[in-house]
């Protein structure tokens, strides 16, 4: 007589796959959630480069800034009235402190991390002080927060 051949698996064999499927998901799962971080937090650069990009084309064009910010005149900047489009990441954007020789606006985050909703309502202030005739227009970011994640986004 010919001896059967098993087929299918033998229950350690099952287990032990199981195990090496629940490691990898306990190191997999925490990195993704910081690569969504990582993510919403890029979008948020994006987002900021354009009102930069105007601040720098209204002060070649008129030497200095709107002394009093441009609160309530983002037209000036080339944007509609209401200001920059707001990404899901950004709750406001907001200049009123800005002097004809330093500008300088708020950016204040939401929607980025859930686990800590201390981000989520942190701010990132941008501050530029322009000399005339120089082609690059440097900008100093400082958060509200001290967070890895926003310092590796923002250089704060």
């Amino acid at each position: 007589m010919m001896k059967q051949m098993q087929k299918g698996f033998t229950l350690i064999e099952l287990m032990i796959v199981v195990a090496i499927i629940g490691i990898l998901a306990a190191v997999a799962i925490p990195a993704y959630q910081d690569y969504i971080i990582k993510a919403k937090l890029s979008k948020v650069v994006t987002s900021v480069d354009s009102v930069k990009l105007a601040y720098a084309s209204y002060f070649q064009e008129n030497g200095g800034f709107v002394t009093g910010g441009f609160g309530s005149s983002w037209t000036s900047l080339g944007f509609v009235a209401a200001g920059p489009t707001l990404t899901n990441e950004i709750s406001s954007i907001t200049d009123t402190v800005s002097t004809a020789s330093v500008g300088k606006f708020v950016v204040t985050l939401t929607n980025i991390k859930a686990a800590s909703p201390a981000i989520d309502t942190s701010t990132v202030t941008f501050t530029t002080t322009p000399v005339q005739g120089d082609t690059v227009m440097k900008w100093v970011a400082t958060c509200s927060l001290t967070d890895n994640l926003l310092k590796k986004a923002f250089g704060c």
